[in-house]
């Protein structure tokens, strides 16, 4: 088992996975880690839909955007978790808005995917967060109830490729003490 610190350098998003299927024991696993994700209020405001029929990766990979490079990570990866949250739940207190930002459902969101993708670089497998897609058409492929929205798709597998890391930004760049400007 790694450190956490290695498990967080060492992650990267996985665009091209083998066939073959993930392990039920290891999805558990992952989805398990998710369970325990810090949420606004304890809201756990989250569903996630996994998808492992091929016709239905075929249909969610056609509502990428155009040239998106994660359309055949979902359309022939063995499985694609979509991340749904329950709005106006997260970020709300007896139905009323409790911050500047309104929902909290993203941020929420953000944190279980995270966890999603750091357990199942532990599983040995890839991942990749994917975004930009018709949010719409996906949502009613899906089935996904008005009171939720489909917010991430993660296609998930076992690795084909290992990529090198991305440049990072060295933290003298967006660190900063006391005030904003004032780098530590």
């Amino acid at each position: 088992m790694q450190s956490f610190m290695e498990t967080a350098m060492a992650r990267r998003s996985i665009r091209r996975f083998e066939s073959r299927s993930i392990e039920e024991d290891k999805l558990a696993r992952i989805l398990e880690a998710a369970r325990w994700s810090p949420s606004w209020a304890n809201t756990q405001c989250w569903e996630i839909v996994a998808v492992e029929s091929p016709e239905t990766l075929e249909k969610l990979g056609a509502e990428l955007s155009p040239k998106n490079p994660a359309t055949l990570a979902i359309a022939k990866g063995p499985l694609t978790l979509a991340i749904c949250g329950e709005k106006e739940k997260s970020g709300y207190y007896k139905g009323t808005k409790s911050t500047k930002f309104g929902d909290w459902l993203m941020f929420d969101l953000g944190l279980l995917t995270q966890t999603i993708c750091l357990a199942a670089h532990e599983e040995g497998l890839g991942s990749v967060i994917v975004g930009s897609f018709d949010h719409d058409k996906v949502n009613a492929l899906l089935e996904i109830p008005d009171e939720y929205e489909v917010v991430a798709l993660l296609p998930m597998g076992y690795p084909d490729h290992a990529p090198s890391p991305p440049k990072r930004r060295e933290l003298s760049e967006f660190c900063h003490k006391e005030k904003f400007g004032r780098k530590g």
